[in-house]
């Protein structure tokens, strides 16, 4: 009997929040455009299932100071540019078309520069007059160094409505409230776990953080590393939103470079392992594998790395777009 998945779809009268990043001078920023993720009332590109309003969107990591730990594959695109995050940010607006920045402030942690929150403030408002794209603020880590810096950026960046990174159940609320007094929103962090995720929603909530500012961060590993239980975990966050649970409700963020560029695959040369391939196309696959498997797991945002990686999941995302 041919198979008719028509008579087995499920219509869902709950839907995602939609959320926007980045305020127009309409809103009151200075953005060119404001950005908007979620919405969807389906499963991950079910058009036949509902509507799938806000297309993924993929973020470009720009960090603050050289990311000496990069691996060359990657680094390799940004080489005339890796000491001067605000070049760097304008090169790949200007040059590759990039619609959404994740500024990585891995200079403000105490074991690297131990850089100040007003550093990165003072970072973070320069960036925003020279490029115009919404903007992620991405700490080094959490912690009590990692609140004072987000929030010093929060300030710097009043009435812009950027994404700031993260909030975790040790350290919620002063990402939180930094978020809520300058007009940003907040992605919400925890370890690859259904009910944690529900968890810090709430206690988020309970501080009268809208929902439709919150982002979750499941936490995710590269390709062979993990991935696969992350594809679970955001597969039953997103049934169970779907089903009516509103503390789920949340579209996700997935930060899909630092993951895999960081593993043995994307780093062993091509002599001591020849079956492997070229290390060089070895990298920019795994990303676009990595990134593909938890675009279909329902990410909403993907921050990457290599230009070609972004490109190649920039057509898959238009692709899965097209309603069939």
């Amino acid at each position: 009997m041919p198979y008719n998945y028509m008579e087995i779809q499920k219509k869902s009268t709950s839907h995602i929040h939609a959320v926007r990043i980045g305020n127009t001078p309409v809103d009151g920023g200075t953005r060119a455009f404001s950005l908007e993720i979620g919405g969807q009332n389906c499963l991950p590109f079910h058009h036949f299932e509902g509507t799938y309003p806000n297309r993924p969107i993929v973020a470009w990591e720009v960090t603050d100071v050289r990311p000496h730990d990069w691996c060359d594959t990657a680094a390799e695109p940004y080489l005339d540019v890796l000491d001067e995050p605000i070049a760097w940010a304008r090169s790949v607006v200007e040059r590759r078309g990039a619609r959404l920045i994740c500024l990585t402030l891995r200079g403000t942690h105490p074991d690297r520069e131990n850089r100040s929150g007003a550093e990165a403030a003072e970072l973070v408002t320069r960036l925003l007059r020279e490029v115009n794209v919404p903007l992620i603020i991405k700490g080094a880590g959490p912690g009590e160094k990692q609140n004072q810096v987000l929030s010093a950026c929060a300030e710097a960046a009043q009435g812009e409505r950027c994404l700031l990174a993260s909030a975790v159940e040790e350290h919620y609320k002063t990402p939180v409230a930094s978020a809520m007094a300058y007009g940003h929103a907040v992605i919400a962090e925890t370890p690859i776990d259904v009910n944690l995720c529900k968890q810090l929603n709430i206690l988020i909530s309970d501080l009268h953080f809208p929902p439709d500012r919150i982002v979750i961060d499941p936490l995710t590993g590269g390709l062979g590393y993990g991935m696969e239980y992350t594809y679970s975990v955001m597969e039953r966050i997103r049934l169970q939103a779907l089903d009516g649970d509103a503390m789920m409700q949340m579209p996700f963020i997935c930060f899909v470079g630092q993951e895999v560029w960081k593993v043995k695959e994307v780093k062993v040369p091509e002599e001591k392992e020849p079956l492997w391939g070229d290390r060089k196309k070895r990298g920019i696959l795994w990303e676009i594998a990595t990134a593909a498997s938890l675009l279909y797991a329902g990410a909403d945002i993907l921050v990457m790395r290599h230009p070609d990686a972004i490109a190649a999941v920039e057509k898959t995302i238009d692709e899965l777009m097209v309603k069939t």
